[in-house]
């Protein structure tokens, strides 16, 4: 079973095998990251949530790769900024566990601030 730290070993190998680390700046990977996701996106631009249920059905495959390409670029920052990204996630979810408290965020899909 592969782990984060796997995962990113090898992200890191791939890369520097192919010397494309001297392309790699936090901007420029925050950009294809950004891209990589809008690409995610384009799955479900534009469908009603049965063309939704039907589109993955049948495109399961580039879904996955959709959301592999993420999965590199988030793993490959990381590395590069030196965050440990399960790290990360688990202090923002402290954090979003305190700012949106069941009590007052549950089943709500706005702020709940928004509520009076």
């Amino acid at each position: 079973m592969l782990t984060i730290k796997g995962l990113s070993r090898k992200i890191i190998h791939f890369r520097n095998a192919r010397d494309w680390a001297q392309f790699h700046n936090p901007k420029d990977v925050a950009i294809s990251l950004t891209l990589e996701a809008a690409e995610l996106l384009e799955h479900f631009q534009w469908k009603n949530p049965a063309e939704i249920e039907k589109h993955i059905k049948s495109n399961k495959s580039e879904i996955s790769d959709e959301i592999a390409d993420v999965l590199y670029y988030v793993l490959l920052l990381s590395h590069d900024l030196g965050i440990d990204p399960l790290k990360a996630l688990s202090a923002k979810l402290k954090k979003n566990a305190k700012k949106y408290p069941v009590r007052k965020a549950k089943g709500r899909h706005t702020k709940y601030t928004e509520y009076k």
